[in-house]
């Protein structure tokens, strides 16, 4: 684990440490090669670093391209996977399978899962998750979903 993890889960409720501990550790274990994993915006992350998207997070060049992003919430823990927001397909498969193998209906926004109860959460799914996307596919992905926005905003 990474000292800003490690510094991450220091400031936690000693309630929430092992959860969010367990749900780091099954993203990074599962995480393709090439993304970096660091803090952003107040959160452990993995995200595309300058070195392989020197252009960098269009709402923030001087930011690396974000990917995932992991939180400890008032009330929940959350997975923030942008892939599943750009990606329909992946997001059809997590959806389906969390019917099948989650106790409890998905809690989801665009991008963002939450989960409630540590025993809700399905750490063997999101480590599937987290292997379906390599970097090279992830900033495809982003540089069309980027263009095609910017061509929505002209008309």
């Amino acid at each position: 684990m990474t000292d800003h993890v490690q510094e991450y889960l220091n400031k936690l409720p000693t309630e929430k440490r092992g959860t969010f501990e367990k749900l780091y550790t099954s993203i990074a274990k599962h995480i393709p090669e090439g993304f970096k994993a660091q803090m952003q915006y107040k959160m452990p992350a993995f995200v595309v670093p300058h070195s392989r998207f020197p252009e960098g997070y269009h709402c923030n060049p001087k930011e690396p391209l974000p990917f995932i992003y992991l939180a400890a919430q008032k009330s929940h823990f959350a997975v923030y996977h942008m892939g599943l927001y750009a990606q329909p397909e992946l997001l059809a498969w997590f959806q389906e399978e969390c019917k099948k193998r989650m106790p409890v209906k998905l809690d989801m926004g665009k991008a963002c899962i939450r989960f409630k109860k540590e025993e809700h959460i399905p750490f063997e799914l999101l480590g599937e998750l987290t292997q379906k996307m390599s970097v090279e596919e992830w900033i495809s992905l982003y540089q069309g979903s980027v263009k095609d926005s910017r061509k929505r905003n002209k008309t």
